[in-house]
């Protein structure tokens, strides 16, 4: 199969599986979008999820975020990992968001990216989850499933892999594509479930694969 053939066959497949695509960290807010997008580097949703609740009733605005104390902040994250930094940056942005944006949540990956904690991927989902933005944010499961799937080749570069993902599918469907292949990935092309071979859409788009496809990580 040609990559057009594979991108047009993944996103009817795709369609089919997970015609909606509800946001799978829990938020009220734009803001609290923010903090749980953040929360969830090296973190499952679910877990993000759970400790999110008691987080925001602690503080769920940048206006009271900025006065919790770090350790406290620390305490209540600690499951997600990385929480000294998590915590930290959690209280920093907050008080720039008061100082610099009257306490809402910027609308540019230049401003979102210039926040304490926030990379690229993050400002990526807040942009397309948040606000609507055309964006395709690449985390594990979209870096693994788009090498196994050959829409992209060279696999040690997430800014390489989102390039390609956005050459191969239509800007109309990036924002709801980047759940669809989380979600597929998770339920049937994990790291270890699948390894290239085994799932559908891997062996459709090549079905003559003999070997475990290896990844390449970022």
């Amino acid at each position: 199969m040609l990559k057009s053939e594979r991108a047009a066959f993944i996103l009817q497949r795709l369609n089919e599986h997970y015609p909606e695509t509800p946001t799978p960290l829990i938020h009220n807010s734009m803001y609290e979008l923010l903090i749980s997008v953040l929360l969830s580097a090296q973190c499952t949703d679910e877990r993000v999820n759970k400790v999110t609740p008691t987080l925001f009733k602690e503080a769920n605005t940048p206006f009271k975020m900025q006065h919790v104390p770090p350790e406290i902040v620390y305490k209540i994250i600690r499951p997600c990992g990385l929480a000294p930094k998590k915590s930290d940056a959690i209280v920093k942005l907050s008080k720039i968001l008061v100082e610099q944006y009257s306490g809402k949540v910027p609308q540019t990956f230049e401003e979102l990216e210039a926040l304490p904690g926030v990379g690229h991927k993050t400002a990526g989902v807040v942009m397309s989850q948040g606000f609507g933005y055309p964006a395709f944010p690449v985390d594990t499961h979209i870096h693994r499933l788009a090498q196994r799937w050959g829409i992209t080749k060279k696999g040690n570069n997430v800014v390489k892999t989102e390039r390609d993902l956005k050459a191969a599918f239509p800007q109309r469907e990036w924002n709801k594509l980047h759940l669809q292949i989380i979600f597929y990935g998770r339920e049937f092309c994990s790291a270890r479930g699948c390894d290239g071979r085994v799932c559908e859409i891997c062996r459709t788009c090549y079905p003559v694969r003999k070997h475990p496809f290896k990844i390449k990580k970022a």
